[in-house]
């Protein structure tokens, strides 16, 4: 847990940029301004967890989920956020399939290459013990 109450508030760089990308260009907001939607963004995110921890200890869980913030959402009378929210998780559970999917496909064709070095390795052994063997053979004709 957090040693002090600051220590729970969140990046004030975050704040600021989502502060940014929610207002009009031209738009200045006083540091006053600032601080406060942190400290409500701080406050709002806290509760948020503190009611999806309660779903999840309903659930004889320790660790959250997703549902659980889904349901925290509803119980916090947010339901005009659950759309987004569900779209979001949807957007980003795709984007972890696909990075998962394209990891497999890169250990895939790490392992392949990997054969395919293996087998040109064997190949040039052969190649080199076949040699071997035909100088061996030529030297023993001489003789």
């Amino acid at each position: 847990m957090a040693e002090r109450p600051e220590d729970l508030n969140l990046p004030n760089a975050v704040i600021t940029r989502i502060i940014k990308e929610a207002l009009p260009d031209g738009v200045n907001i006083s540091k006053e301004a600032r601080s406060a939607i942190s400290r409500a963004a701080s406050v709002f995110v806290l509760y948020a967890t503190s009611c999806a921890n309660n779903f999840a200890m309903k659930g004889k869980r320790k660790t959250l989920n997703a549902g659980d913030v889904l349901s925290a959402m509803e119980e916090m009378e947010f339901q005009r956020f659950m759309v987004p929210l569900k779209e979001s998780l949807e957007v980003y559970r795709r984007e972890q399939k696909g990075k998962k999917e394209a990891r497999k496909d890169k250990d895939k064709k790490a392992d392949s290459e990997e054969q395919e070095k293996s087998r040109e390795e064997d190949n040039e052994d052969e190649d080199e013990r076949l040699e071997e063997e035909e100088q061996n053979e030529e030297e023993e004709l001489d003789n």
